[in-house]
């Protein structure tokens, strides 16, 4: 393939999968390529899992976030993790990890690579990461995603190069790598607009630390995008209509600020809700470009958008790599220490959406842990922007399991975000502005707009209650936690036992 690999001395280094596999030690730590399932290694660690089956063998994993959908599945299910960070999505390895199989480190996705850079997290062994093509000078050109991909190149004793045949030679161009200086000589990251550009269309690498060179010809496991559902697109109206009050009030432009949106079903089914907005010439600064990002595209909402992995679903795939020449002026894609970087974040004013699994009358918000003890995908890069925001949002459906369960509780099971680091709560019930409120203001917001009409003479029953107690946070401690009782006792969350009375 002498047009994928420019520089000759790479040519002897080529092994099947099979072979690199074998270059993978017990015991090591290796990061691999790949962020929210796009641009992940796609043959390699898939052959070590097998590998791993009949030898016994276990590595730490470090990554972007998730890897696709088989590879965290296969080392999962093959044993071969020992420890996994700092984020995954896959059924087999989050049953892993909530049996204790697997230990997770479950981290802010900023934090990674910067861990690494101070010696505070083991040194990487091997670097495994996919490429579109290896330049005349060795170095990189990456795929669908940036991670951390250039850190790990940088830590790593030896590399592993996975070049994608499924990956257009034009792909050059789209990527922006930047790394930071080290402590303490460590400068500002200037990036001022989301289409400033601070660095190589390359991650430059050792020539030396390079041991094999893999051909892949797979693409991306795509995006399970579920259509906006009558809940989705409530969210995305409440949401619409604050932001259109925020412009009245002459807080926000029509063209808003830079947004950042989470992964999911419903982060997608909120940007989408842009297309029929009165709001033009849109900008994001965020961590994925989901399906959503090219809708906006190619109906004249967005000009420009930055990001660190490119995750759509395979109609939209098609689509993109079709009209790649269309957007690719329009998108660059970072390493996630740049992608989620308090200083750019707080700089550009980015407008956060996010989604919860439970938040309380409070504020509080819980992200990652089902029940307060099962782990469901981990934290990802909300704390990164919910902290450092012009505004933080979060969205939520406000029951689920036919009302069985209400994602709005007196007191959140396990917390990701304190109440001081969310502005907005939306769900398909209403918004919640909690802007300036004190602890007893913002619950009544909270129960009169966000909670489901079944929950609500409950809740209202449970904070009245709390208020007779005191306190600036008013609670009941002996009933905080009922909510979740009841559920995991009786399958719901409405309160109707003797004991949870």
């Amino acid at each position: 393939m002498p047009n994928r690999i420019l520089y000759s001395k790479y040519e002897k280094k080529i092994f099947s999968p099979e072979n690199a596999a074998k270059l993978i030690k017990n015991n090591s730590v290796v990061g691999v390529s790949g962020f929210t399932k796009a641009g992940d290694s796609k043959s390699v660690l898939p052959s070590f899992a097998e590998r791993a089956e009949t030898e016994n063998l276990k590595i730490t994993l470090l990554s972007g976030a998730s890897l696709g959908y088989d590879t965290d599945g296969k080392l999962a299910k093959s044993n071969a993790l020992s420890k996994r960070m700092p984020f995954q999505v896959d059924s087999a390895l989050r049953n892993s990890i909530n049996n204790g199989k697997v230990l997770f480190i479950d981290q802010h996705l900023s934090e990674t690579a910067e861990m690494l850079s101070n010696q505070h997290l083991p040194k990487v062994d091997l670097a495994i990461i996919e490429a579109t093509y290896i330049d005349e000078n060795g170095n990189i050109i990456p795929t669908t995603s940036v991670g951390n991909s250039a850190s790990f190149v940088e830590q790593a004793d030896h590399v592993i190069i996975e070049i994608n045949k499924s990956i257009p030679l034009s792909f050059k161009g789209i990527h922006d790598i930047h790394m930071h200086k080290s402590y303490p000589k460590r400068g500002i990251i200037p990036i001022t607009e989301p289409d400033t550009r601070i660095g190589e269309q390359f991650i430059k690498v050792d020539p030396d630390k390079v041991i094999a060179v893999v051909f892949t010809n797979q693409p991306d496991s795509p995006a399970r995008i579920s259509p906006p559902d009558d809940h989705t697109k409530a969210i995305a109206k409440h949401l619409l209509g604050f932001f259109e009050n925020e412009v009245k009030e002459g807080r926000l432009t029509n063209s808003l600020l830079p947004l950042q949106a989470g992964i999911g079903k419903i982060a997608n089914a909120v940007l989408s809700g842009f297309i029929e907005s009165p709001f033009e010439d849109l900008t994001m600064y965020s961590e994925v470009l989901q399906d959503s990002t090219f809708e906006l595209f190619d109906a004249g909402k967005l000009k420009f958008a930055s990001a660190s992995s490119i995750t759509v679903s395979e109609e939209c795939r098609k689509h993109f790599l079709e009209n790649f020449e269309k957007y690719k002026d329009k998108i660059v894609l970072r390493p996630q220490n740049i992608s989620n970087a308090a200083e750019v974040i707080r700089r550009l004013g980015i407008i956060a959406i996010n989604t919860a699994i439970e938040f309380d009358i409070y504020g509080n918000v819980n992200s990652t842990h089902i029940t307060g003890t099962k782990m469901m995908n981990g934290i990802g890069g909300s704390g990164d922007f919910a902290r450092n925001a012009y505004l933080s949002v979060f969205v939520c459906p406000s029951t689920s399991k036919n009302n069985s369960i209400s994602h709005v509780v007196p007191m959140v099971s396990h917390t990701d975000h304190t109440e001081h680091d969310v502005d907005i709560l939306v769900t398909e019930q209403g918004l919640a502005d909690l802007r300036g409120l004190a602890p007893v203001e913002r619950a009544i917001q909270v129960i009169e707009n966000c909670v489901h009409p079944e929950y609500q003479e409950q809740m209202r029953q449970y904070y009245g209650e709390a208020l007779t107690q005191g306190g600036h946070t008013p609670h009941i401690l002996e009933k905080t936690f009922n909510w979740h009782l009841n559920f995991k006792k009786y399958g719901t969350m409405k309160i109707g036992k003797p004991e949870f009375a």
